[in-house]
């Protein structure tokens, strides 16, 4: 969310980030919204300003000449009760445009409406030239009897899965490897659960426009979240730290969930786009300033790059653009890693910088040395996300008879294994 006064001041620059991002909002709305708050506030102030000097008054007369002046102090209290919700309906009203407001994107993020226009920047890696033809992730898993995807379909419905034997293994080893390397970077581990009130939502920008990908639990007025960063950016809503206190950085494991809604027909063989995850975020609270932003967030794509390579994965790094990046987003840097029974590089980590647009929303703020009240930056970017990073690891690793290496800065969490090889009993 953008500061109304610069919204304000720099309706031109609005304008554009609406434009680049493909946001659906009439700038104008909004500014008429903001002006029609203006003047019920003020007609609100002017009614409350008679009522306050008519008591004075009244307090000062006799009282014969008081009852008439009672009488006026009873009407515009009456006149009162009617404006006060329209004003609650004006600002209701504008803060639905206002939740709908980009971040100004970077000048340096390239220019584009969708994926197709994101810029490779770098590679790393070459896609292993196999001497066989390679097995799809799912055949491997089918192989090997690491999963059932048709038994837990008919108990779960579509774009379930359940993993067996030594996958369940081998995604709890990538979430311990992930979560040991942000210890040794000075994050704080922390397990946050999957359920969060509403607020949080609309804190990260998931609310209102993500609400269909979301599973609502009405009885108690929860949703399921699509990532841990949905928590910890609400974790100190509300509250002035100190600037000694930043950055504060969390490495937040938890549980997700995501109705995938309007994806029909997109990825649904496998573990690409199923209905619930897990995953190890980073996330980054920082001082109000850019060039601090600017610093984690390359630390935060480093930390992912060195991820994913001591997961032995080629891969590519590609800077979104700005039809792709989404509202709240700064700049934002894509890791996609090599699938070779598609032949392409998928996303496997999304490392955005949002300066203060998720701060304003939840309300977290900061003191700086000269005692000066600011919101806070943020960040975020994945660590590790199963099963979706186990497609480009079976797949990459897999062996002519169908069994995985195991990549080796993994091994110490697989009890040294070196080698995958699958159960052949059902």
């Amino acid at each position: 969310m953008l500061d109304l006064k610069f919204i304000r001041q720099n309706p031109a620059l609005v304008q554009k980030a609406i434009g680049l991002k493909n946001i659906p909002l009439n700038l104008e709305d909004l500014l008429e919204a903001d002006r029609l708050v203006g003047q019920v506030r003020r007609e609100l102030q002017a009614l409350e300003t008679q009522k306050n000097e008519n008591a004075k008054l009244a307090s000062k007369v006799s009282p014969d000449e008081r009852k008439p002046l009672i009488q006026k102090g009873k009407e515009l209290g009456g006149e009162i009760e009617k404006v006060r919700p329209r004003l609650g309906a004006a600002e209701a009203k504008l803060q639905e445009f206002l939740w709908l407001v980009p971040m100004i994107p970077s000048q340096d993020a390239p220019v584009g409406k969708s994926e197709n226009d994101n810029v490779e920047l770098r590679r790393w890696g070459t896609p292993n030239e196999f001497g066989f033809t390679p097995r799809h992730h799912v055949d491997l898993l089918a192989l090997n009897n690491w999963a059932d995807l048709e038994r837990i379909g008919s108990v779960a419905g579509t774009r379930s899965y359940a993993l067996k034997n030594d996958m369940v293994l081998l995604e709890w080893a990538l979430h311990r490897f992930a979560m040991e390397k942000l210890k040794a970077k000075g994050f704080t581990l922390i397990s946050l659960p999957a359920m969060a009130r509403e607020f949080a939502f609309y804190g990260t920008g998931h609310f209102p426009t993500g609400r269909d990908q979301a599973y609502h639990l009405p009885e108690d007025d929860l949703y399921l979240a699509g990532t841990a960063e949905v928590l910890a950016n609400a974790l100190h809503s509300g509250e002035i730290l100190k600037e000694a206190d930043l950055p504060i950085l969390y490495g937040a494991f938890s549980p997700c969930f995501r109705r995938e809604a309007g994806s029909s027909g997109k990825d649904t063989r496998g573990l690409i786009r199923v209905h619930q995850f897990s995953k190890v975020e980073q996330y980054v609270l920082c001082k109000n300033d850019a060039a601090e932003s600017e610093h984690w967030h390359r630390e935060l794509l480093k930390t992912s790059e060195e991820i994913v390579q001591e997961l032995e994965l080629p891969y590519r790094v590609v800077d979104v653009c700005t039809g792709d990046m989404g509202a709240g987003k700064v700049r934002q840097f894509d890791i996609e890693a090599w699938v070779p029974s598609e032949q392409k590089y998928r996303e496997t980590h999304s490392c955005s910088s949002l300066y203060d647009w998720q701060a304003r929303r939840v309300n977290v703020r900061y003191r700086d040395r000269g005692g000066v009240v600011k919101f806070c930056y943020t960040l975020n970017n994945t660590a590790v996300a199963t099963p979706r990073i186990l497609v480009p690891l079976l797949e990459n690793h897999q062996e002519p008879d169908g069994s995985v290496r195991v990549p080796r800065a993994l091994a110490p969490y697989l009890s040294g294994v070196e080698k995958l090889i699958g159960r052949k009993d059902k």
